[in-house]
C-alpha cells in the first residue's frame, strides 16, 4: 500500500476560518453531543480533518449550495484514524448491534473504508437563518433494517417528504456536480444520506491512518498541539492553488 501523505491533510476548522461557507459540528469530539450514538471518540480539542481531495470536493459543493440556496454545509466527520475506528468499534451500542457490521454496514472495520484515509465525509447543512436544513433524520441515525423501505436514513426511502427528498438531491447534486469538475468519481452511500466517499476501487491502495503517526499538531484522538502558522499558511495555499484549478464561482 501506498502512504497518504500528512503534509495533504487540511482541518475543516482552517477552511471555516477562510470564509468558505462550512460549519465544523465534530460530533464524535462532543460525548453530549445530541447526535453522538458512540460517547467520547475523538479529544474535545481535536481539528476536524480530511484529505485535500475531499476538502476542495466540499468547498466547490458548498459554495454551489451557498450560491443558490444560501445554505451552510455542516461538516460532522471526515478523518477517523485507525484508532478511532477500533474505538467505536468497543462501544456498547455497537456490540448490541451486530448487524451494523454485516452487509450493507453501517460501520467498516478498522483499517477499512474511507474515513480512515480522510475521504469520506459526513455532511450535514444549515439555511440561512442558522437553522438545520431537513433531511428526513439526524445525523448518524441508524436503523434496525438496513432495507430502504425501512430506513428512513436510506436515500431511497419512498416516505420520505418532498421537501426532504428536494433536500437530499441538492445536497447530492452539489457534491456529485464537485466530483465530475474535479474528474473523480464519489460514492453516494446508500443507506446515510449524508455519506459521501471516494470509491473503494480507487483508494484501497492507500494505507489507512493511524493518529500516532500524525504530527502532535495533527492529532485527534489525544490533545493536540496548536497548529504552527506556517503550517497553516502552508495548508491555506495548498487549497487555494487546488481550488483555482477549477470554475467554482
Amino acid at each position: 500500500m501506498n502512504a497518504i501523505s500528512k503534509e495533504d491533510l487540511i482541518p475543516f476548522n482552517l477552511v471555516a476560518r477562510m470564509g468558505y461557507p462550512v460549519a465544523v459540528d465534530h460530533a464524535y469530539a462532543k460525548a453530549s453531543h445530541p447526535e453522538n450514538v458512540f460517547g467520547q471518540i475523538y479529544h474535545p480539542d481535536a481539528n476536524l480533518w480530511g484529505h485535500i481531495d475531499m476538502v476542495a470536493l466540499t468547498v466547490l459543493a458548498a459554495q454551489k449550495l451557498h450560491k443558490e440556496y444560501e445554505w451552510t454545509l455542516v461538516i460532522k466527520d471526515c478523518l477517523r484514524p485507525v484508532e478511532a475506528q477500533q474505538k467505536i468499534m468497543e462501544t456498547d451500542i455497537v456490540q448490541a448491534n451486530p448487524h451494523w457490521l454485516v452487509e450493507p454496514k453501517f460501520l467498516s472495520s478498522p483499517g477499512q473504508g474511507g474515513h480512515p484515509r480522510g475521504m469520506a465525509i459526513d455532511i450535514a447543512a444549515q439555511d440561512k437563518f442558522g437553522q438545520a436544513v431537513d433531511f428526513g433524520t439526524a445525523f448518524d441515525s441508524f436503523s434496525g433494517d438496513a432495507h430502504p423501505e425501512k430506513n428512513p436514513a436510506h436515500r431511497n426511502y419512498p416516505y420520505s417528504s418532498e421537501q426532504v427528498k428536494e433536500n437530499r438531491a441538492r445536497l447530492d447534486n452539489a457534491m456529485l456536480e464537485a466530483a465530475q469538475k474535479m474528474g473523480r468519481n464519489l460514492l453516494l452511500l446508500s443507506t446515510e444520506w449524508w455519506d459521501f466517499r471516494f470509491p473503494s476501487d480507487e483508494i484501497g491502495h492507500l494505507s489507512p491512518i493511524e493518529d500516532r503517526h500524525l504530527e502532535d499538531w495533527q492529532k485527534i484522538m489525544t490533545a493536540p498541539a496548536k497548529i504552527p502558522e506556517q503550517q497553516e499558511r502552508r495548508m491555506a495555499s495548498m487549497l487555494t492553488n487546488l481550488l483555482q484549478k477549477f470554475d467554482y464561482s
